[in-house]
């Protein structure tokens, strides 16, 4: 049968990795625990709901479609939602990837491509990071990435198994689900609203847009072999919150967008507030040697076109109301 699978196909960066394998002509199986109909349009997409809890389900699909390759987007993703679901976050994270993997072994694939995070480094110690910055996650999400790098290691020594791990860092762009930075940013200028941040101006992060990290999921599978199983995605630079706020200003000089000088907090759980942690640059030069990886957009490109792209929503869909 062969093609891709993708898990958390109806995800963020999962339904752009699909997007993107079809229009290179693809086969792919998208996979989610989410209804995925909406890929049956196109011609080379296999929809198939599936939550990978279900180990019956989640191992006839594999013994059945025989991929060539698993791309494993599905998570519960980012720090908030791991704190106020922290059994949760482990259970789809470390024993859904355990069932996928596992289900890979009987069903023969060698190959997954796994989407990790900056968050398995904990507190970066310098303003740009490689690939060996020491791993000391503080927060459920960011150990559950850790464990299931860690548990796909184990399986490639004993079984053969090949697993590369992505770690990108603060991905963003059209479709982006968590009302987060830049999104509530962008918004915010484009209905003429107020978005103040009470603190977090001088965080300095890499931003990562949904293209970039697309090219590098897909360099990633083109690789024929892959000398390290961690690669650093991101834009290669870090940008702070403040400087974010300047660059919106300047495409949107009327934005009443502003962000104070205090800690970053992620948010506020149960009424506990979820402090940020220091964060910087990815070094990417790593995925830049072995397969090429050259990310295309700096904040500002990145930010203009995804404010362009809300601006064409809310245009199409002011259009459909008329």
């Amino acid at each position: 049968m062969a093609g891709i699978l993708v898990t958390g196909a109806a995800g963020f960066i999962g339904a752009a990795v699909v997007r993107a394998l079809a229009a290179r002509g693809e086969r792919v199986i998208a996979v989610d625990a989410a209804p995925v109909g909406r890929f049956e349009v196109a011609g080379s997409v296999v929809a198939a709901q599936c939550d990978l809890a279900e180990w019956p389900r989640l191992l006839d699909l594999l013994a059945s479609e025989k991929p060539a390759a698993v791309i494993h987007c599905a998570a519960v993703v980012g720090v908030v939602n791991s704190v106020r679901a922290p059994l949760g976050t482990m259970r789809v994270n470390v024993e859904g990837s355990l069932n996928l993997i596992e289900a890979m072994r009987i069903a023969g694939i060698r190959r997954l491509i796994h989407m990790s995070s900056e968050e398995t480094y904990g507190a970066f110690e310098a303003g740009t990071i490689a690939e060996d910055h020491p791993q000391r996650p503080l927060m459920a999400y960011g150990i559950s990435k850790l464990a299931v790098e860690q548990l796909a290691r184990s399986y490639r020594r004993l079984h053969g198994i090949e697993t590369v791990n992505l770690r990108t860092s603060w991905v963003y762009g059209p479709g982006l689900p968590r009302l987060r930075v830049p999104r509530i940013f962008l918004e915010a200028a484009l209905r003429g609203e107020d978005c103040h941040l009470a603190g977090g101006a001088g965080l300095a992060v890499d931003h990562t847009y949904i293209d970039d990290a697309v090219a590098g999921i897909l360099g990633a599978l083109d690789c024929a072999a892959h000398p390290f199983d961690a690669y650093n995605i991101g834009s290669g630079e870090a940008t702070s919150l403040g400087d974010m706020v300047k660059i919106i200003r300047e495409m949107v000089p009327d934005a009443r967008i502003s962000v104070g000088s205090g800690p970053y907090h992620h948010g506020d759980v149960g009424g506990v507030k979820v402090p940020g942690v220091a964060k910087g640059a990815l070094d990417v030069s790593r995925a830049g040697r072995v397969f090429g990886y050259r990310p295309r957009f700096d904040i500002r490109l990145g930010l203009a076109a995804y404010f362009e792209a809300l601006r064409r929503d809310a245009r199409d869909r002011a259009s459909a109301t008329t």
